[in-house]
């Protein structure tokens, strides 16, 4: 199989000060389509900025990131951006829902870029709604639904453009157990019926059982894979 993903020597490193600081050394990736992977690993270790690589949101200090046939560590900012709206759809933490927008409405925004109808933006944001289970409470705002359920109305804008990759960053951080479960079934659900490609950081052992791998980083570095958990 040709791999979607793929990271060759990627190094980066931030200017704090004076200060010259390495986050990450070498690293060396590929992720096939339709895989589930989970980064982990300590506080600093890189996960974040290797996921912010892969998702386009910042560029490696020298290395080659490669996303499908797009080689977006040499794209332009305002190219980059262009291929985050066509091919990346995003899950993080904290919601990041529009308060006084309803459910359909927060689905919709990433839809409001493209040259869909409207008619068509409706199906896709029903479609979408209905395969996170909120089909219901579409006309909700974000104030009158629970963390789980605001989470699900994240995924929905996520999947609703019909994204390359879903990259996920701490989806379940801010969410109690049984909540954190069901987005975490939500989210394999997608990977195997959907066949949606996810790239998911967590610190959360348990939200890296739902993934086919597990990779971890420690200081910048890759170790050894690990098959994941597909129970």
């Amino acid at each position: 199989m040709t791999a979607l993903v793929t990271l060759r020597n990627v190094t980066k490193s931030y200017i704090r000060g004076k200060q010259k600081v390495e986050v990450l050394h070498g690293v060396d990736l590929e992720i096939e389509a339709g895989e589930f992977l989970a980064l982990m690993g300590p506080s600093g270790s890189g996960k974040t900025t290797t996921l912010n690589l892969i998702a386009g949101l910042d560029q490696p200090t020298s290395g080659e990131v490669v996303v499908g046939a797009d080689r977006i560590d040499r794209l332009s900012r305002g190219a980059l951006a262009n291929w985050r709206a066509r091919h990346i759809g995003f899950i993080f933490q904290f919601y990041n829902l529009l308060p006084v927008l309803s459910a359909e409405a927060n689905v919709e925004v990433p839809l409001l870029l493209t040259n869909l109808s409207g008619k068509q933006r409706r199906q896709r944001v029903q479609t979408a709604l209905q395969l996170v289970g909120l089909a219901d409470r579409a006309k909700h705002k974000p104030g009158e639904l629970s963390g789980g359920q605001q989470q699900r109305v994240a995924i929905a804008r996520a999947i609703v453009a019909d994204p390359t990759l879903l990259v996920c960053d701490e989806p379940t951080g801010d969410l109690d157990r049984e909540n954190a479960g069901e987005i975490m079934g939500l989210l394999q659900a997608l990977n195997r019926s959907q066949g949606k490609t996810i790239v998911m950081v967590t610190h959360d052992p348990k939200a890296a059982e739902h993934a086919s791998r597990e990779l971890h980083l420690d200081k910048g570095r890759l170790a050894a894979d690990e098959a994941g958990h597909t129970a």
